[in-house]
């Protein structure tokens, strides 16, 4: 069994794509928009949403995610109940990345040394997607 996170960008799929391979090296692995679905009379495409991405896989590091643009709803809630876990080899990327995916977003915690490591820091970055970031835990870390 497999289980993978499906994100939901509320249109802007694309720019979060964009935003993952220039920040964290991610790659795209497929993706369709809208327009390419066979006709459905009982579900119209949206006007608007023909250039919107309808599904997407992505990779980044050794995790594979999915997503799509959704229903492109203005006023829709942000995502919640959930965080990506981003484990990074060591402090100076963990910092790295860290930074990178708060270009535009919201820190919850800066990164700093915790009682269990000496990298972490959370924050929800400008998509509304929160992540957690840490580097592995060090058995003789002590703050």
């Amino acid at each position: 069994m497999l289980v993978q996170p499906y994100l939901f960008f509320n249109g802007r799929c694309e720019e979060a794509l964009k935003f993952y391979r220039e920040k964290l090296g991610a790659e795209v692995l497929f993706h369709t928009y809208f327009k390419d679905a066979p006709p459905n009379p009982e579900r119209p495409i949206k006007p608007g949403n023909e250039d919107k991405i309808m599904h997407c896989t992505f990779r980044i590091g050794t995790t594979e995610l999915m997503g799509s643009d959704g229903n492109c709803e203005p006023g829709q809630d942000a995502p919640s109940g959930f965080s990506l876990s981003l484990t990074a080899d060591d402090k100076a990327s963990g910092e790295k990345l860290f930074n990178a995916l708060a270009d535009g977003g919201n820190v919850m915690m800066p990164w700093q040394p915790t009682f269990w490591t000496e990298g972490f820091g959370m924050l929800v970055d400008r998509f509304g997607i929160m992540w957690m970031v840490t580097i592995p835990h060090d058995k003789g870390y002590t703050s």
